[in-house]
């Protein structure tokens, strides 16, 4: 079975980017055969950081995003698509008229949605709706990114997190990682893995405790991605 990994939020700057890098950099550590979909045609996050791997596609275009499912019919690969920002409404449009859950089921492909969370309200309110828009048809996965606050008491209390716990959403905890680190790692357009070895010189360069830190950054993220149930 292949999967398709939906990496959202709806929201800007809660990290959705960087938890499809770490779901690329997790298949690439653990040789899964995997493609990572660009899907942010303003930022291009991906293509920066995994060219090799990764590939455009735009919502707005009905024979461009139908190329998702067709790499997902490749057996047993990951398709990772990183979402941008106000996704839901030509996401969902695209997936109703193409009847993608019904093609998905009748090609042994899984759809996960994972969606990435502040601790603000608008993305509570975010995720109430993917899981009003999609019910049962999908499998999802909170992501609470404490790299983007560290008070999630409004969603562990929330209705919401208790409806996504009926459909058997998993909820893990995305650690954060220093932001000089994180910032470094951005302005050399590195990998994870390259970050985490990279011992090159200059003014952006990491320093040995900066590689560590990113180091036990990536055990613990990856220890929260591999808990979920055959998410990659």
């Amino acid at each position: 079975m292949s999967t398709i990994h939906f990496v959202g939020g709806e929201k800007g700057g809660v990290g959705k980017s960087v938890v499809a890098r770490l779901l690329a950099q997790y298949c690439i550590d653990r040789g899964l055969p995997f493609v990572a979909v660009d899907a942010d045609t303003s930022n291009r996050t991906l293509s920066r950081f995994y060219g090799d791997y990764a590939r455009p596609v735009d919502l707005a275009r009905v024979e461009s995003v139908d190329e998702i499912i067709d790499l997902a019919l490749v057996a047993d690969r990951r398709v990772i698509v990183d979402l941008p920002a106000q996704s839901e409404r030509p996401l969902g449009a695209w997936m109703d008229e193409a009847g993608v859950f019904g093609l998905a089921k009748d090609c042994g492909i899984d759809v996960v949605f994972w969606h990435v969370m502040d601790e603000g309200k608008d993305s509570l309110m975010a995720l109430d709706r993917l899981l009003a828009r999609h019910g049962s048809a999908a499998r999802y996965c909170v992501v609470k990114n404490f790299g983007r606050g560290g008070d999630f008491s409004l969603l562990d209390s929330s209705s919401t997190i208790g409806r996504a716990g009926e459909l058997g959403a998993t909820v893990i905890d995305l650690p954060p990682l220093a932001e000089g680190a994180m910032r470094k790692v951005d302005r050399l357009d590195a990998s994870f893995w390259a970050a985490a070895n990279n011992e090159a010189v200059g003014a952006d360069a990491l320093t040995r405790l900066d590689r560590n830190r990113i180091k036990v950054w990536l055990e613990g993220s990856f220890g929260a991605i591999g808990r979920v149930p055959g998410a990659v």
